[in-house]
């Protein structure tokens, strides 16, 4: 009887640290693997930052064109703004410019 008794009061114990151990770790994965843990914040962190340079480069883009634009659409047109749109659209050349010619248009 004696041996059950101390027996018991070492099991019941060593249980519920055990149980408490296997929640507390539970909990500690879940914080840092699971769909709102640490990792998850890492990679938002990560594309969030990838987001924001492209939406940078695209503001940048957005603004270089409104300036041709404006150059376009003053009351003194720029004109080499004006001769390359017209080269472009008339698919001439300058007799000083180096034209590459790609012998499939295909592929890049």
């Amino acid at each position: 009887m004696v041996v059950r008794r101390r027996l018991r009061a070492f099991l019941i114990p060593l249980a519920l640290y055990a149980v408490a151990a296997a929640a507390v770790g539970y909990f500690v994965h879940s914080a840092k693997m699971g769909d709102r843990g640490l990792l998850a914040k890492r990679a938002l962190k990560l594309q969030v930052f990838e987001l924001k340079q492209e939406l940078a480069a695209a503001q940048a883009e957005y603004a270089d064109w409104n300036h041709r634009l404006a150059l376009l659409r003053s009351d003194q047109v720029d004109r080499d703004l004006l001769e390359e749109r017209a080269r472009v659209m008339l698919g001439r050349v300058h007799k000083n410019d180096l034209v590459i010619v790609r012998p499939f248009a295909g592929e890049p």
